[in-house]
């Protein structure tokens, strides 16, 4: 294997996984070429992944035909189409599950974005997802909201292993590992065995910059801007450092238990005048996983530069905060709009999802 900018990377302590999923990637053998060739050692998906691979191309309409044939459910046809493609991936990534000890190898399936302040529910098909796929690598993804963190508990203490997804703010990063651990103790406590329960922390980076920049220009703090994702990233990554130390995690530790890692997403660069890979150079540190997009990846493997950044510079980045409420920009305000943003997206992008597998079946019907 070639030695690259991303299996340096790797050799920091940062897990590359892509943000990208489609019957293409595996159909044409570009998944395993980016295993292969580019260090990629997981996969994460979401609804608006999978909306931009259902409408491309032909790649999904045998599997289609065969599935419209069965049910005119369109969840049920979009469910039965993505669990091929996470089985698939999953098959492909196996081989680094198992070489790393269930460290790495994962493959993300996000839950129903409507069900995203539904607890019950949300744990409930992620139970049926875990069974669906049937993978050992499979990792479930459920947003961080209120009612998702019980979710999330549910079921890590139920022996799943859960993506949390959308974690904008501290605050809430804080109670997605409180969550995490306190599944795990309850698994422990049940007789269950914690050793293969994994779990990531998906803290949002770009988009924190795009809604805090754009708010500072409002009130004239030009100097602030760029600042707040990667000092963000930082603190959350310093509770993560303190969380998973100590007598509480010791004990979950002795019997098997993996820490909640950080997963650093939404790390494409939206702002032109920033380094196309900021949000990669600015928070390498070990036991770390950065999903990036395809164009990210690339940019990477271009001119990207590896050294350990994510532990520097943490007393700025809280005084950063601090300098952000002077200014008058509201940090909770921010992160909690980012929030909404994001489950509304998601959502939306999974209601365009299905109306283009009815307008899709429609053609297949014509043709």
């Amino acid at each position: 294997m070639a030695r690259s900018r991303l299996h340096e990377l790797s050799e920091h302590g940062v897990s590359v996984w892509v943000d990208s999923l489609s019957r293409e990637m595996l159909e044409t053998g570009e998944l395993a070429r980016l295993i292969d060739d580019d260090a990629v050692v997981g996969v994460t998906s979401n609804p608006t992944i999978f909306e931009k691979a259902l409408s491309t191309g032909d790649w999904y309409d045998e599997q289609l035909r065969t599935e419209l044939d069965r049910t005119n459910d369109t969840r049920e046809v979009f469910f039965a189409l993505a669990v091929e493609d996470i089985k698939r991936a999953c098959d492909l990534l196996r081989p680094v599950w198992e070489r790393t000890d269930g460290v790495d190898g994962f493959v993300s399936l996000e839950v129903d974005p409507d069900l995203a302040y539904e607890r019950d529910a949300t744990f409930a098909q992620a139970r049926l997802l875990t069974d669906l796929v049937d993978r050992p690598n499979l990792f479930v993804k459920i947003p961080a909201t209120v009612p998702g963190l019980g979710a999330i508990e549910d079921s890590i203490a139920a022996g799943r292993s859960i993506n949390v997804t959308l974690i904008f703010s501290l605050e809430r990063h804080a109670a997605v590992a409180e969550a995490y651990v306190r599944g795990l103790e309850r698994l422990v406590e049940a007789g269950g065995d914690p050793t293969h329960v994994a779990s990531v922390a998906s803290f949002f980076v770009s988009r924190v910059d795009t809604e805090a920049d754009r708010r500072l220009e409002e009130v004239g703090r030009d100097d602030l801007q760029g600042r707040l994702a990667i000092d963000n990233a930082k603190l959350a990554y310093q509770h993560y450092l303190d969380v998973f130390s100590g007598p509480r995690w010791d004990a979950l530790a002795a019997a098997g238990a993996r820490p909640q890692r950080c997963l650093w997403a939404s790390t494409s660069t939206k702002n032109p005048a920033y380094r196309d890979v900021l949000y990669v150079e600015e928070l390498i540190g070990r036991d770390t996983v950065n999903t990036m997009p395809f164009e990210t990846i690339a940019a990477f493997q271009d001119h990207g530069e590896s050294r350990e950044t994510l532990t520097g510079g943490v007393d700025e980045a809280q005084a950063l905060l601090a300098e952000l409420d002077a200014a008058g920009v509201d940090y909770d305000d921010v992160t909690d709009t980012l929030e909404r943003e994001g489950v509304q997206k998601f959502s939306d992008s999974f209601a365009s999802l299905l109306e283009g597998i009815d307008a899709k079946h429609a053609a297949l019907v014509r043709g």
